[in-house]
């Protein structure tokens, strides 16, 4: 099976529309559809169903995308190892939850770039279930969540804590009453549900739920709003007159941990990897 095949299905999968996705790869509509009939005539299924005008996945083309994702990051990690030149240089596969890119792992990237030039990464997003199934197949390297994964072929480290405060467009807004207008809740996990839930028990449901911080920041600069984001994010946005802390508010605090296979040979890099998280990311 040749990866075009699954780039292209993936690429459709995502565009419903087969010359949409001719222009997203710079092919011919008529090389897209070559294509995704050599992958259904080698899967022996039908992935889409074209008796409509408006193209559909059939059920056999849904359970497809995880595993044909899985397989071409597979492939960008096999490629980007053989074609390394320095016998000395490893790549690491990370995965992690969306959120978690925003708070910690940029700054991480960074340094790791900055302090150890024999490590090459590849990066992936994924929920939390996806990442522990990536670990156990050997997809992913180092995996990262706001939760522990209890597995025993799998190593969970706690890498840093992140203080979480409550941040508004409106200079004079406090929390007592429980009134806080027009909150954006961000996806820091199921533990920071419940603590909002607890604290403001008779608050108002939230007017959006957005997965990425700098997303749910950049929303509420432009629209006006309250969230709950981390310190490094909103920072220069608080020095500028943009935003305000609700210092009545109280400040959550996130775990992030990082998780590994506990018998791969990259232990010892993954370990030295992870000596450049802070303890704490912006108390």
């Amino acid at each position: 099976m040749r990866i075009e095949l699954l780039n292209t299905f993936l690429e459709v999968s995502r565009t419903l529309h087969f010359r949409v996705a001719a222009e997203n790869l710079f092919v011919t509509q008529s090389a897209v559809s070559a294509r995704i009939k050599l992958l259904e005539e080698d899967l022996g299924v039908f992935l889409f169903d074209r008796s409509q005008k408006q193209l559909k996945m059939t059920p056999q083309g849904n359970r497809f995308v995880k595993p044909a994702t899985e397989l071409v990051f597979m492939w960008q990690k096999v490629k980007q190892e053989i074609s390394l030149v320095d016998d000395k240089k490893s790549v690491l596969a990370i995965g992690s939850m969306m959120s978690i890119w925003d708070i910690a792992l940029q700054e991480w990237l960074n340094k790791i770039s900055k302090n150890m030039e024999n490590v090459s990464f590849l990066t992936q997003t994924h929920h939390q279930l996806e990442l522990k199934k990536g670990l156990i197949n050997g997809v992913i390297d180092i995996a990262f969540t706001f939760d522990p994964l209890v597995a025993d072929q799998l190593v969970t480290e706690k890498v840093t804590s992140v203080p979480l405060h409550l941040v508004t467009t409106e200079p004079d807004l406090s929390d007592k009453g429980q009134k806080i207008n027009d909150f954006i809740s961000v996806d820091y996990g199921e533990s920071i549900n419940l603590q909002y839930t607890k604290t403001y028990p008779n608050a108002a449901p939230a007017k959006h739920l957005i997965s990425q911080p700098r997303v749910a920041l950049d929303y509420i600069l432009s629209n006006g709003g309250s969230a709950y984001l981390p310190r490094q994010l909103v920072t220069k946005h608080i020095n500028s007159g943009l935003l305000f802390y609700v210092d009545s508010a109280p400040i959550f605090t996130r775990e992030i941990f990082a998780l590994y296979p506990e018998k791969t040979h990259k232990k010892d890099i993954i370990q030295t990897t992870l000596h450049y998280f802070p303890e704490i990311i912006y108390s």
